[in-house]
């Protein structure tokens, strides 16, 4: 028993410290690795996204609340970001396709106390829909991919 308990107490040590790794590319996303720290590149997406005329529509990320719980955790928050003149047009394509909206940035912290700036391309997003909805929601997938690389890159500055 004494040997479980040892094991598993060494596991719930351990685990957290294996699980931070940088995010790495991976299909349909862009990944933008930065040297904003966290908190910096949070701050720099939320007040870009006006100028790319995109809103604030969600965020969430456990790193505040673990840590009120005494746990340490890497930066994690993610920022649902989009525009309503989008979202009408969508909707009018396919109903279903906007379950994707907002579309999610990913901002985590990396090993080295920089963070990166991640998400899924709008037109992998909404390509499941493509065939319901017709050429028009793959032209508006597209625009938007343009939008939010646009937004990224100002962010990153």
């Amino acid at each position: 028993m004494r040997v479980s308990f040892a094991l598993i107490a060494f596991l719930l040590t351990a685990l957290p410290a294996l699980a931070q790794s940088d995010m790495a590319p991976r299909e349909g996303w862009a990944v933008h690795p930065s040297d904003k720290p966290y908190g910096a590149l949070i701050d720099a997406v939320k007040s870009t996204a006006g100028l790319h005329k995109l809103g604030v529509v969600t965020e969430a990320g456990p790193t505040e609340t673990a840590r009120a719980r005494g746990v340490e955790i890497p930066g994690n928050r993610v920022i649902g970001l989009f525009n309503n003149l989008y979202a009408v047009r969508i909707l009018k394509l396919s109903t279903p396709a906007m379950i994707e909206a907002p579309i999610r940035l990913y901002v985590t912290e990396n090993a080295d106390g920089t963070a990166t700036l991640s998400y899924k391309l709008p037109s992998a997003v909404f390509a499941p829909y493509a065939e319901e909805a017709g050429a028009e929601l793959t032209i508006a997938a597209a625009e938007l991919d343009l939008i939010f690389e646009a937004l990224v890159q100002d962010a990153l500055r």
